[in-house]
């Protein structure tokens, strides 16, 4: 059955813009490279902002690759921001959030670092989030240099990295070494049992850009045969109690609508200030679609949420 028609009008032609995929571990290097290859960055001095290059320590002795933007116009305990890009778990890099991270941190005032954390399958749990962590650690750690409030530091991202945002606020929580001030998550993916025969969910959501099958294959590579349970799988969570201020984004068509909808009531219901925004007529990655009101009001909706979460 086609959900086509539930489509707001200015997204007709995503179908035919971004017309369906499927992974296999044999097909991802080259998906990988050619969405690698069809990245254009942004000018960041028309943005007002400085974008370099980072190696952020890990604590196994290891390495991870960021890119780091700086307000052109430094303030004074300015807060920061970690960015953790999207892709399944599986695909994607910080280069491809590069436009929003530049108006993020031109727009909000903030340093915005994000991560270039290790992909599954070839690297399961727990490197992804051990990436993420190192990420919040370096950004705390570098607090003075950066001239950044430590207790103004959030985390957030967009699908597979919204769900590591929300891991990693939960594994921050749980450790107790570098507060997180708020979580900004974009259509999280947080639960391994959607899209499963046990789970299929809404017959009304997954049609575009991330279906049942992507969702599965996607979880099963990060999880590499381990357990699920949190932190990595957030919507496992039983205890909700003490984890940072929410934005929660989500759409009326995307596969994740639900468990992100459920997942914010948790929050709620845990005395957790929670926003929870939902987009009627919009599916997953609906923002791609370049010039459309609805992307521009997404847009409009993360900078002010973020700019509240960060005051």
């Amino acid at each position: 059955m086609s959900t086509a028609h539930l489509l707001d009008p200015e997204l007709a032609r995503l179908p035919e813009l971004i017309p369906g995929f499927s992974f296999t571990a044999e097909s991802l290097p080259d998906f990988r490279e050619a969405q690698n290859q069809a990245i254009t960055l942004n000018d960041p001095d028309a943005a007002g902002v400085i974008r370099s290059e980072v190696m952020v320590p890990r604590r196994d002795g290891g390495e991870v690759r960021a890119l780091l933007y700086q307000p052109k116009t430094k303030a004074r305990n300015q807060p920061g921001y970690l960015h953790i890009h999207g892709g399944g778990y599986i695909i994607g890099s910080p280069e491809g959030s590069d436009l929003m991270n530049l108006q993020i941190a031109s727009t909000v005032g903030t340093v915005v670092l994000s991560v270039d954390y290790r992909l599954a399958p070839e690297h399961p749990v727990p490197a992804p989030l051990d990436d993420c962590y190192a990420g919040l650690a370096w950004l705390h750690g570098q607090a003075g240099e950066l001239d950044i409030d430590p207790q103004r530091i959030a985390v957030g991202g967009e699908s597979a990295g919204g769900g590591l945002a929300a891991a990693l606020a939960i594994h921050a929580r749980d450790l107790g070494e570098y507060p997180v001030c708020h979580q900004h998550l974009t259509y999280p993916m947080l639960d391994d049992r959607t899209g499963t025969a046990d789970h299929p969910g809404d017959p009304l959501v997954g049609e575009f850009v991330w279906t049942r099958e992507n969702n599965q294959f996607g979880w099963q590579s990060l999880l590499g045969g381990q357990p699920p349970g949190t932190p990595w799988v957030p919507a496992r969570l039983e205890n909700f109690s003490g984890l940072p201020s929410t934005w929660m984004f989500t759409a009326a068509l995307d596969l994740f609508r639900d468990e992100n909808i459920s997942y914010a009531q948790s929050l709620m219901r845990a005395g957790v200030r929670t926003e929870l925004e939902l987009f009627s007529g919009a599916c997953h990655g609906f923002q791609m679609l370049p010039g459309t009101r609805l992307g521009a009001r997404y847009t409009q909706r993360h900078l002010e949420a973020l700019g509240r979460g960060l005051a």
